[in-house]
């Protein structure tokens, strides 16, 4: 086999790759971050895929989710190293401020659900937080968390179980019960 057959076979693997993950973790990003990190984060996430196509796994999507995630970890600390440096030139020389500024957001009509949960969520642990979105958000199912957090899939399906009541109750401290998840929603019982 010569280096061009090679060279074309590799291609095909990461054109075959791309096709598999690169949604599902352009998802995982932005509902992480912003969009234009978000974007950035998965050019960073498919070169190291390129880079580390001979170690990429059979089920490639946890794996490169792990990498994403890294990818933004390292984009978020160069972020805070930025704003630091920025802090500091701003206390040597401050910004003139106008008069006109308007600091206030915009909310979007209809979203009230969707911030119940944001704010249910941001009242758990982060690693019920981070399970309940991997498995909603991300759609991975449990063997596949397992792997993006680096723990046996029966510890997933556990975690995920008991990450999905402490959300229940989190909605229900809000007033009004979601009707979105059941007490026994993924428990064993639940599925017979």
């Amino acid at each position: 086999m010569t280096d061009t057959d090679t060279d074309a076979e590799r291609e095909k693997r990461m054109r075959n790759l791309v096709v598999l993950v690169v949604d599902p973790v352009r998802r995982y990003l932005h509902r992480r971050t912003d969009a234009a990190t978000a974007d950035d984060v998965i050019g960073d996430t498919l070169l190291v895929c390129w880079r580390r196509l001979d170690e990429v796994p059979d089920d490639a999507l946890p794996w490169a989710i792990v990498v994403a995630g890294q990818c933004l970890s390292n984009a978020r600390r160069a972020e805070r190293r930025r704003t630091r440096l920025i802090g500091r030139i701003i206390a040597i020389d401050p910004p003139p401020v106008a008069a006109d500024e308007n600091p206030a957001g915009s909310t979007v009509d209809g979203a009230a659900e969707a911030a119940r949960v944001t704010t249910a969520l941001a009242g758990l642990r982060r690693n019920d937080a981070e399970i309940l979105r991997l498995w909603a958000w991300d759609e991975l199912k449990s063997p596949q968390i397992a792997v993006v957090l680096g723990i046996s899939a029966n510890a997933a399906a556990i975690r995920l179980h008991r990450a999905k009541a402490r959300l229940k109750q989190e909605l229900l401290k809000s007033g009004t019960p979601t009707g979105h998840i059941t007490y026994d929603e993924g428990s064993e019982d639940a599925r017979r």
